[in-house]
């Protein structure tokens, strides 16, 4: 059998040199999955800047050696040997390699890509504290995954779409977990005091639980704990407090017979129309549709 052949493109010019592929996806993974457009690497052979806008895609890309300097935002962040960026193309966006010193010079690797629910995965990377520029503690995974879906798109695998979507999740939530907390929230005393929060929830979900309670049992200031609980979570306390008292009465609904609104006053909301509100809302059903749908039938076992 004939080797398939490569797809990997070599490019040369007085300022750079890039191998990349440029990957055109099914229209199923076009409409429904993350899909690459180019991957590749660069090694800059004099300093250059490169612009762009109105792309229909987002880039990531680490520095594996040299300097330079990302304008995005209307503001200029300095890159480094280890560093990643990662941003929106449809904004504008310039980089530019270091000075003219040539060990200053940058090495690039580097991935676009898109998918229908990147603007909304985006949007939450920024919610939760993520820059345009994150310093991880080593480079080497992300390196490691944008290799990966370089040799995926050269590759001749069936579902390579399918294996593509994967590794490209798996760059997201590195870039979400290394980002988060990139201000100092996420120190590991912080993140204590949240998860004794937590737990405390997690105990208590049937009694009364108020921001301004939990405070006071926690002897924390309640502006403080709202906004350190919201970064370190990605919710807030009070929605928090809904998402555990709805898994349990999802467990109630599926693995008892008791009324709706026992359940929901053993879940901490005695209201029924309210209880059934706040559980449409997290699940797009109500309490009884839920259930109808969802408890074992006995009869079939």
């Amino acid at each position: 059998m004939q080797a398939a052949a490569k797809r990997g493109y070599f490019t040369a010019s007085p300022s750079v040199q890039s191998e990349r592929i440029l990957y055109t996806p099914s229209a199923f993974a076009r409409s429904s999955l993350l899909h690459v457009q180019e991957v590749g690497t660069l090694r800059a052979l004099r300093p250059h800047t490169s612009r762009r806008e109105g792309l229909a895609s987002y880039l990531c890309f680490a520095v594996t050696q040299g300097e330079g300097e990302l304008t995005y935002g209307g503001r200029r962040y300095p890159l480094h040997a280890g560093d990643v960026a990662f941003v929106d193309c449809r904004r504008a966006y310039a980089h530019s390699t270091g000075g003219d010193e040539r060990a200053a010079l940058w090495s690039l690797q580097w991935c676009h890509f898109y998918g229908p629910s990147m603007p909304a995965i985006y949007a939450k990377y920024c919610e939760r504290g993520g820059e345009p520029v994150i310093h991880p503690a080593s480079l080497a995974p992300y390196a490691a995954l944008m290799t990966e879906v370089y040799e995926l798109a050269n590759s001749g695998d069936y579902i390579r779409d399918m294996r593509i979507n994967e590794r490209l999740n798996a760059l997201l939530t590195l870039l979400m977990e290394t980002s988060w907390h990139q201000g100092g929230g996420g120190s590991a005393p912080r993140k204590l005091e949240i998860q004794r929060v937590k737990a405390y929830i997690d105990e208590r979900f049937a009694e009364r639980l108020t921001l301004d309670e939990v405070a006071g049992r926690f002897y924390i200031d309640k502006h403080y704990l709202a906004r350190l609980f919201k970064e370190q979570v990605g919710v807030t306390l009070t929605a928090y407090v809904q998402q555990v008292r709805i898994t349990h009465a999802k467990q109630m609904l599926r693995f008892t017979d008791q009324r709706i609104e026992e359940i929901g006053a053993q879940c901490g909301i005695g209201d029924l129309n309210y209880f059934s509100r706040v559980f449409k809302k997290l699940e797009g059903v109500s309490p009884s549709e839920y259930r109808r749908v969802w408890q074992p039938d006995e009869k079939n076992r």
